[in-house]
């Protein structure tokens, strides 16, 4: 039987801290599991026995892994890549034995960064679990943003859009940790109501309430929420960053990032425009169909692990 070490954050399980990363840290280890592989976790590469098959999550990647590369099978698994200006993530991706990133963006960028065969970085695009549709009220007025409460995602320029749409009626919910930046959370305006992390079961209840998400992230690699909201027919309106046109395909609209004039102009439209919003709607009931699921993300890693082994 093929054994695999999992490298992951200490916090993968941490409630009151989720994230897309862990998310699909967890769903992939269940699925390699469902697979055949033996899953051993680890909190670190120092206690993966010598000639170990190692998958590490990429946030826990740092210098030190090019000397672990000499002694273990290492595929890093990218969940955000740390860019050119980190100069040791070069040499760490060019170490391993094998690279996954979650979007085909991703992939694109380390190989013209860094110089990697192509042969060697693979995409494991996140999985769905789809849910019924969600119902949509007739307004559209029911706006979402998921994700931790951070300047990376945006929630400031969410709050100054929100602010040039006062003539209007809409309420805009945040789901996402407040703790990670409390002092940037603080300063986001009242037309976001912050009610910080939601267990999983609560998020589905929000979703089904949901009429459309809403995500001015500065950076993304993939999106896992937007796959998430399409998944129940619940379109989007997202900063055009990273792969998250790969996530969205046509069930939405994106908008340059760190805009506010933009973002609002495009949720003007969406809550006035009857024929917009209801085109929305179709696009994402349709884009749902088409989305993977998690075993066919473990089944891509699998691939990538499988290729390393001897």
């Amino acid at each position: 039987m093929r054994t695999v070490h999992v490298v992951v954050p200490a916090g993968i399980d941490d409630p009151a801290r989720p994230s897309g990363g862990n998310v699909y840290d967890r769903r992939v280890i269940a699925g390699l599991a469902d697979a055949g592989w033996t899953v051993r976790e680890h909190a670190s590469t120092t206690t993966v026995p010598d000639g170990g098959l190692a998958l590490v999550d990429g946030l826990l990647a740092s210098p030190e892994l090019v000397d672990e590369a000499a002694r273990l099978r290492v595929v890093v698994l990218v969940h955000m890549p740390r860019g050119v200006v980190v100069a040791w993530e070069r040499e760490v991706l060019r170490a391993a034995a094998a690279v996954v990133t979650t979007s085909r963006w991703t992939r694109r960028r380390l190989i013209e960064w860094y110089d990697l065969a192509p042969s060697r970085v693979r995409v494991a695009e996140p999985g769905v679990d789809l849910a019924a549709p969600a119902a949509g009220s007739a307004s559209g007025g029911t706006l979402l943003c998921v994700g931790a409460v951070t300047f990376l995602k945006g929630y400031d320029v969410l709050s100054d859009a929100l602010d040039g749409l006062g003539d209007l009626a809409w309420t805009c919910r945040g789901v996402g940790s407040t703790e990670i930046e409390p002092a940037f959370a603080a300063r986001v305006g009242d037309a976001v109501r912050l009610t910080g992390p939601q267990t999983r079961a609560e998020l589905d209840a929000t979703y089904a309430e949901a009429d459309l998400l809403v995500l001015a992230s500065r950076a993304e690699t993939y999106g896992m929420v937007v796959t998430e909201a399409l998944a129940r027919g619940v379109p989007v309106i997202a900063s055009d960053v990273g792969g998250v046109h790969e996530a969205v395909g046509h069930a939405g609209v994106l908008v340059p990032p760190g805009d506010p004039g933009a973002l609002a102009e495009a949720l003007r439209r969406w809550l006035t425009d009857d024929a917009h919003r209801a085109a929305l709607r179709e696009a994402a009931r349709a884009r749902r169909t088409s989305l993977g699921d998690w075993s066919r993300t473990a089944a891509l890693v699998s691939g990538a692990l499988a290729e390393v082994v001897p």
